[in-house]
Order: structure tokens, then C-alpha cells, then sequence
């Protein structure tokens, strides 16, 4: 079994915060320069694909988020993939974001702290506490509520992996991600605690056989901007503007 997991490319919400309070998470869209990233990724995964020695080589079952940033990088993938490799390509809301209830769209601290005095004091005695693993956000998700979803899309994908579909592209975000590797390869607890997000595009590689194992490696670091580069940071696709104020 050989699973991609791409992270979306980068995000109008990656360069400014605001972003997200403007068009709603599930909104976001990419900039042009998290196109050209994910088109990368989609060129990585091709190159792996051609290289396989193995006869017989299934085609790829491509998965991703419904938010629009995750759709428009799995657009993306496809256009770099060759389309005789493609299989089926669905959306599951399974793979969405992690909900941050009353704090979504506020990624500061201080702004969280001074809106929802009562629940921040709450959700950072949880935090403390429990760890951030467990600790649930006022009305929103903890890691472990992702974890569980993403166990639960993994049935999906192992269903379909008993009928010979094997190969399979996941589109999502860095937490669902991380919390479907953590799943599909029984990782501990403190596994998820002590590693980090994968960058945008970033793909990570789960491979191996039920006799054998499974094993998983970061098969391609997409590029980031250098600093001072400013280039590509219009918005892919539509002419949005991002709002000065608040």
C-alpha cells in the first residue's frame, strides 16, 4: 500500500491572518504561489510513480478536504499527474480542518484572551492540565477529536485497499495530516505532541505491506519564500482582494 499525504499549498491565511476572518476558513483560498507549490508536489509524486520498478502499478485514488484551499491544491496535483494514473477523485468531510469553535478565524493569543476571557482561562487550564492533545477549544475540536475522525475515514481507505485500490493521494491540512499518520500507524500519543505540522505542500510518504509493515518518510520539502521575496502573493484563480481593515 503507498499513500501520499500533501499538505495544501500556501494560503491567502498563511501570509495574513486576516484572511480568514474575511472569507471564513473554509474559504481561504491559495495564492498563486500555493498553486505553483502543490503543482510541484503533483510533479514529485508523478516522478515517484514513473520510477517504480513493480508490475502492474495501480492507479491513484485521490482524497481531499472540501475548504477551498485543499480543493483548489488537489486541482493542482491533477494537473501535474498523468491523467492514465488517475483513478477516482472524491471530497470527504472528514478530512477538514480541525474546528476551533469560538476561536476560529482568531489565531492571536491576546485577541482570543480578550474576546472569550472566561473560555480562554479555561481552554489554558486544559491545556496545562490535560495537554494540547486533549484540550478542547469553547465549542471546537481537540487534536484527539481529529485523531478520531481520521480513524474513522481510515476504514474508508483500508475498505478500499482489500478491493486491490492501494495507491492512494490525500489533500489535507497539517493537523489531519498528522493525525492520519498517528492512525494509520498506531503512533503514540506523545508521538503527535512532540512533532510539528508538515509545511504547505509538503508531502509525506506512507508505504509498505501488512506482512512487512508500514513505515512513512517526507518525500518532498516544498519550497518557501526567502525573505524579501514577494512575488506570487495575488490570489490564485479570482480577482479577491484582502480588506485593510479590521
Amino acid at each position: 500500500m503507498r499513500i501520499f499525504l500533501v499538505r495544501h499549498g500556501e494560503s491567502l491565511g498563511n501570509l495574513d491572518e486576516r484572511a480568514y476572518s474575511q472569507f471564513g476558513d473554509h474559504n481561504v483560498p491559495l495564492t498563486q504561489w500555493g498553486y505553483r507549490q502543490a503543482s510541484e508536489a503533483g510533479s514529485v509524486i508523478a516522478a515517484y510513480l514513473a520510477g517504480l520498478t513493480e508490475p502492474g502499478s495501480k492507479p491513484i485514488r485521490i482524497w481531499y478536504s472540501p475548504f477551498l484551499r485543499t480543493r483548489q491544491s488537489k486541482d493542482a496535483l491533477l494537473a501535474a499527474l498523468p491523467g492514465e494514473r488517475i483513478d477516482k477523485v472524491r471530497e470527504d468531510y472528514l478530512l477538514r480542518e480541525q474546528d476551533f469553535g469560538l476561536f476560529t478565524e482568531i489565531y492571536d493569543h491576546a485577541e482570543r484572551k480578550q474576546k472569550f476571557p472566561d473560555e480562554f482561562e479555561k481552554w489554558a487550564r486544559l491545556r496545562s492540565n490535560s495537554g494540547k492533545f486533549y484540550a478542547r477549544p469553547p465549542d471546537g475540536e481537540s487534536r484527539a477529536d481529529v485523531a478520531q475522525r481520521m480513524r474513522l475515514f481510515l476504514q474508508t481507505i483500508m475498505h478500499e485497499a482489500r478491493h486491490g485500490h492501494d495507491n492512494v493521494v490525500i489533500v489535507g491540512h497539517g493537523v489531519t495530516n498528522r493525525a492520519f499518520e498517528m492512525s494509520f500507524l498506531q503512533h503514540p500519543v506523545d508521538w503527535f505532541e512532540r512533532s510539528v505540522n508538515p509545511d504547505n505542500s509538503d508531502v509525506t510518504l506512507i508505504e509498505g505491506t501488512r506482512e512487512t509493515g508500514y513505515t512513512s518518510k517526507l518525500l518532498h520539502q516544498s519550497s518557501d519564500r526567502q525573505p524579501g521575496q514577494n512575488d506570487l502573493q495575488d490570489v490564485y484563480g479570482a480577482q479577491i482582494t484582502l480588506r485593510s481593515g479590521p
